[in-house]
């Protein structure tokens, strides 16, 4: 397995930053690398959940395996399995953690690669972890401005 972490802080609380993330089917309303997103279950929210997604050529279905809103004293965390890769890829999943610090809510965003044990195989994971850290920076940042314009919309609307 190999993992790939990106991060960065979001001048909101968690709860705010969660009722983005939390938005399962929305993502390409914040995500620029999302061309297109919508469920593929009546379900809307908690574990089960599943989207379907498109970029570019490439189309996802991304299933929530971990759903934990983050609580004044608890952090939180949305993990969801992605398929549709390539078959060389055995699975990926991406994690989003949101912890409160002092200048807002810290973002981890962590991509875990299966492509195998051996020598080939975990070249190839690391090829698909550039790409898939690539993705991350960018959803980090679209995220980090989708909510400081929502924010900002907010305050002036007061």
């Amino acid at each position: 397995m190999t993992n790939v972490e990106r991060a960065g802080t979001i001048a909101a609380t968690p709860s705010e930053v969660w009722a983005v993330l939390s938005d399962f089917a929305a993502i390409s309303t914040w995500a620029p690398n999302v061309d297109h997103s919508c469920l593929l279950t009546e379900q809307e929210a908690g574990v089960g959940t599943a989207r379907r997604i498109q970029t570019g050529r490439t189309t996802l279905v991304e299933t929530v395996v971990t759903w934990t809103a983050p609580t004044t004293d608890e952090p939180g965390a949305l993990a969801y399995s992605l398929t549709g890769l390539p078959k060389v890829v055995r699975s990926v999943t991406n994690t989003w953690s949101l912890m409160h610090d002092g200048a807002g809510t810290a973002v981890t965003l962590t991509s875990t690669i299966d492509t195998g044990p051996r020598p080939p195989q975990k070249v190839v994971a690391k090829v698909v972890g550039r790409k898939l850290a690539a993705a991350s920076d960018e959803m980090i940042a679209g995220l980090t401005s989708h909510i400081a314009s929502h924010i900002a919309t907010t305050e002036t609307n007061a």
